[in-house]
């Protein structure tokens, strides 16, 4: 009896309550029903997407096989690049070559981790680079040097500007990619603001993972930043979204001294990296599918969900010990019903520093504080986030 009673609490032990209540991945039918749901509602990760563009790509999906999602995906995407190729202006060649993209930037989603979603990533890069041939003011592809590789990143300065500009550096999430955060972007420049937006660690183009110290990588985009005459380097704001808002929120620590500003959009900083969190988290339904193996593409020496639960605790931004110290001004956005980043990270990150700060947190909303309607991300973007940052670069004149 005692032996059987010790087995029985052992086994409770090994199945927590968080394993416990984890929720299954969902079936092809039941992404396939969300995605299109998501896409006819403009919501991530289908906003900009077509809706009949989406139940097209979704037609020729049967299973949850990675190859066959990027090819689904990738076959509509096809016939706009042809389109793009065959445009005879500008306007209709730009417009083909952003629905290419979209549509091979989904095939990759949430991580090329196939040969056919690194292929439909390659066309996802090459299809906007196409779209961004056509932009004006000119969106420049620039290529740092770091550790014996680069960092690829977007800038793009406003036209028609006397002296040094403020500018943007836009970090993306875990499965945004610099060319969105690009897109959020574009509207700073009619107010005479630059951005340089650059791929998180272990995602897109980055040179590098993610580990406690890959901060370093956006250190090195600072100093690029500050030799370049164009840029007013009193004035930079970093932002990111998710995973990157993170790195924005230990860059508003770290790099304190070179930035006016810091905007964490639903930031990471300590419950998340908690092991009984990233159990709870396993199987996510406000995540469309396949979480779990787009953190282990992301991590530096990370293989396994074991792996995750030992290297995660450390990146936590109360257990290196940074919370205590001084920071720049910051905007904290985010939603109370967020499932992947616990809005108690947020009242932490706020409760912590030396100088007040500002936040947008939505009662209704869910990770990066958007809903199912209304407040989506390009909504949020445009009235929340860059009416701060143009405000702090005003408030910077006097």
């Amino acid at each position: 009896m005692k032996i059987r009673l010790f087995l029985a609490l052992a086994l409770l032990l090994v199945l927590s309550p968080a394993s416990r209540s984890q929720v299954p991945e969902r079936t092809i039918d039941e992404i396939k029903a969300e995605a299109l749901a998501r896409a006819q509602r403009g919501a991530y990760p289908l906003g900009g997407l077509d809706p009949q563009d989406v139940a097209q790509a979704l037609s020729l999906i049967k299973t949850r096989d990675r190859d066959e999602w990027a090819r689904g995906w990738s076959q509509v995407a096809a016939r706009y690049e042809e389109e793009g190729r065959r445009a005879t202006s500008p306007a209709s060649a730009a417009a083909a070559y952003k629905r290419a993209w979209r549509l091979y930037y989904f095939a990759q989603w949430p991580v090329p981790n196939s040969e056919g979603k690194r292929v439909a990533y390659q066309r996802a890069l090459d299809a906007y680079a196409k779209y961004a041939e056509t932009l004006q003011p000119a969106l420049t592809t620039v290529r740092i040097p770091f550790e014996g590789s680069s960092i690829v990143a977007y800038l793009r300065l406003p036209k028609n500007t006397s002296g040094p500009v403020p500018v943007i550096l836009a970090i993306s999430g875990l499965d945004s990619r610099k060319e969105t955060v690009a897109e959020s972007y574009e509207q700073v420049l009619q107010h005479g603001v630059g951005f340089i937006a650059v791929d998180g660690p272990g995602t897109g183009q980055a040179p590098i993972k993610v580990s406690t110290t890959a901060d370093r990588m956006f250190s090195a985009v600072l100093d690029y930043l500050a030799a370049d005459p164009r840029v007013d380097r009193s004035r930079i704001i970093v932002s990111g979204v998710s995973f990157g808002a993170y790195w924005a929120a230990k860059l508003a620590i770290t790099e304190k001294a070179r930035l006016l500003g810091a905007v964490a959009q639903s930031p990471p900083v300590d419950e998340t990296f908690s092991v009984s969190f990233l159990r709870q988290t396993l199987g996510n339904r406000e995540y469309l599918f396949d979480l779990v193996p787009a953190f282990l593409g992301v991590y530096e020496g990370v293989q396994s969900v074991a792996d995750l639960e030992r290297i995660g605790p450390a990146m936590s931004l109360k257990a290196m010990g940074l919370l205590q110290k001084p920071m720049t001004p910051m905007l904290v956005v985010g939603g109370v019903k967020d499932t992947q980043v616990p809005i108690a990270d947020l009242e932490l990150l706020m409760r912590s520093g030396d100088v007040p700060k500002d936040a947008w947190i939505n009662p209704s909303g869910g990770h990066l504080g958007r809903e199912a309607r209304g407040w989506t991300d390009p909504v949020i973007f445009s009235k929340v986030i860059i009416p701060w940052e143009l405000r702090l670069i005003e408030q910077s004149k006097r």
